[in-house]
């Protein structure tokens, strides 16, 4: 029997595993049900045949889980899948139809919180090999798993991992821990990851919050925190900090080529969001050249005053804002950094203090790497079709990846576009599993044979 039909007659076992897995909470940035998930994922693996052991680097970092198999056919030959284990937290809890560790099966859809991001692509992986392990009762190649606790945080820890477990990661290629599938159920092929900074702005004025009648007198860090952060970026999202996007370079012919093809639906994106317009009055080559390839300065929240319901008559000692950065390839958060406290000092607003919380570099394979015909045609044939994209809009930890394995990096799965990911009722389509998991299936196989 082909291990892509084993998958077929045994998807009870994927949505069973998943569900068990959704329901065990992993909330990094709470801390909450971390070591559980980590020893539960590794009885998945145990459980799916495959050796699985937890590794630590220290009190304070989350454990990741290992996973391995060593193949009998072909040992020279190793694919590595990485993925976390740790989800967002569930909050506004009222905004859900259904409790997010409960898991509920509605038709086509597993809601839950992780459903899709990532337990839900993790699944896949492991079933996958389990397919072969089950039919052929070996894999195509030697595969290695490494399931992380706080990609959700910006994986502070994982660079350091890879360091200390290098001989052990070491592969030839590495799926990537998710795959965006799009409204017309192609699967998109990212060949990359954005970068991140997140920091933290707070203005500080008084000793304590005073009557709003003292705003005559007293100056408001509200208006001095606005009045900075407009001074970050302009009305087209252009960031205006100097030297901002210095060492970064333009996209390669093949990466336009790729940006060319790579259909975007606008009219259904404004949908799904209810907007009019998109940042710049963007369209066409620019709005997907900026999907892949744009640098953002985004305001994630701002803190001051009296937030609760009717008035209130205060001026607030404080005014804090958290921003986050994507980063391009080329930018180094740590010099990013230092280029936005001499923009806010220039500005005269070197009074301001920024607390880092954690900064990744951007990441890119090229197309030219054989390993992505192996993905292409492995989803050609899974889906009926794919869609080839430089480089994904969102973060994670790709780059340490690369520079420290050495290795190219894609990233392909089952997360629908609009599935939710981050948001209540957040959900993944147990058609897109079973696709999924097939896929992986025919990755193995086809990068066995290189």
């Amino acid at each position: 029997m082909r291990p892509e039909r084993y998958v077929d007659l045994h998807m009870d076992d994927v949505i069973s595993d998943l569900q068990t897995l959704i329901r065990q909470p992993s909330i990094s940035a709470k801390n909450e049900g971390i070591e559980e998930c980590a020893v539960l994922v590794g009885k998945i693996l145990k459980s799916s045949g495959i050796t699985s052991e937890i590794l630590r680097l220290g009190k304070n970092a989350p454990p990741i889980v290992y996973g391995e198999i060593i193949s009998k056919s072909n040992p020279d030959k190793t694919l590595l899948f990485y993925n976390h284990y740790d989800v967002q937290p569930a909050e506004p809890l009222e905004l859900w139809d259904h409790l997010p560790f409960e898991a509920v099966r509605v038709g086509n859809k597993i809601f839950g919180r992780g459903a899709t991001d990532d337990k839900g692509e993790l699944i896949t992986r492991i079933k996958a090999v389990s397919a072969y392990l089950k039919t052929v009762g070996d894999t195509p190649c030697n595969i290695k798993f490494v399931v992380e606790g706080e990609e959700e945080i910006g994986s502070p820890h994982m660079k350091k991992y890879l360091q200390r477990y290098e001989k052990k990661f070491s592969c030839d290629a590495i799926v990537w821990e998710f795959g965006y599938v799009d409204s017309k159920n192609r699967p998109i092929i990212g060949l990359g990851m954005k970068g991140l900074l997140f920091v933290e702005l707070l203005v500080s004025e008084s000793v304590r919050d005073a009557h709003s009648s003292l705003a005559v007198l007293i100056r408001n860090p509200a208006w001095r925190l606005v009045e900075a952060l407009n001074t970050l970026v302009d009305a087209k999202g252009h960031i205006l900090v100097k030297d901002w996007y210095k060492e970064t370079r333009g996209f390669s012919k093949k990466e336009l080529d790729i940006i060319s093809s790579e259909p975007f639906d606008e009219t259904a994106f404004k949908k799904e969001f209810g907007i009019k317009s998109f940042v710049g009055k963007k369209r066409g080559m620019d709005a997907k050249k900026a999907l892949v390839g744009g640098a953002t300065c985004n305001i994630a929240g701002i803190i001051s005053g009296y937030t609760g319901i009717g008035a209130k008559t205060v001026l607030p000692r404080q005014a804090l804002a958290k921003l986050d950065f994507r980063l391009i390839p080329g930018m180094n958060p740590e010099r990013q950094v230092k280029r936005l406290r001499a923009h806010l000092k220039s500005k005269g607003f070197g009074d301001i203090q920024i607390r880092v919380f954690h900064g990744l570099a951007a990441a890119r394979t090229q197309p030219t790497d054989p390993f992505v015909c192996n993905v292409v045609d492995a989803a050609e044939e899974s889906f009926g079709s794919s869609i080839l994209s430089v480089s994904n809009a969102g973060t994670g930890p790709m780059h340490p990846f690369v520079d420290v394995l050495g290795a190219p990096c894609i990233s392909v799965g089952s997360t629908y576009i609009f599935s939710r990911i981050h948001s209540p009722n957040e959900f993944a389509r147990i058609d897109l599993l079973k696709k999924t998991t097939k896929c992986m299936c025919k990755i193995m196989e086809n990068f066995g044979k290189c």
